[in-house]
């Protein structure tokens, strides 16, 4: 019996000493994680793109070299700080998006622009594939004159391209204040 007691307490010790070290432990902060080489900041350089689901508009860019990290977010809303369970409602004015930091000596502007276009139907205005409604919309953010010229020259060269009978939807609009998304969200 008094082993038994003994091991009641041992056990209530280590569980208490365990649960006390993962309480100790500060979680990381996944959005903004560099997940791939350094570069010096006059290097780098930062794109906003809109493509549906931002897991997968992430993935995309994070394969490309030369993009230096990725956050999944909110912009062009009219809500301060929104939650993703605000803005999945579509009452937000937000879009998912993705805002990326590349190394401008690796992979410029216009190569993201091209990378981009791939992976969104730019002639659907309800959303993208199966994530429908207004906050799935694809959307170019620029941050500079430079970057909204060569957004709307890109844009301009799919639409003579020929390649969709329909007009191209995607909208290109000036950054407004954008949000990160909750970590769980970030590098699905």
């Amino acid at each position: 019996m008094m082993s038994f007691h003994r091991s009641k307490i041992i056990l209530t010790l280590i569980t208490g000493f365990v649960l006390l070290v993962s309480a100790c432990q500060q979680p990381q902060n996944t959005a903004n994680r560099s997940n791939k080489q350094t570069s010096s900041d006059e290097n780098l350089d930062v794109a906003i793109f809109a493509g549906g689901c931002f897991w997968c508009t992430e993935s995309d860019f994070d394969k490309l070299p030369g993009v230096t990290s990725t956050t999944s977010g909110y912009i062009g809303g009219t809500v301060i700080n929104p939650t993703y369970k605000q803005v999945v409602t579509g009452k937000t004015g937000h879009v998912e998006a993705v805002k990326i930091q590349f190394d401008k000596t690796l992979i410029s502007y216009a190569e993201l622009l091209d990378a981009f276009w791939p992976t969104i139907d730019p002639v659907f205005v309800g959303g993208q594939f199966c994530d429908i409604g207004p906050q799935y919309r694809s959307a170019i953010f620029y941050l500079n004159p430079e970057q909204k010229v060569l957004a709307e020259a890109s844009k301009q060269a799919l639409e003579d391209s020929g390649r969709f009978d329909q007009p191209i939807v995607t909208v290109i609009l000036p950054a407004t204040e954008f949000y990160a998304a909750e970590d769980y969200h970030q590098d699905y």
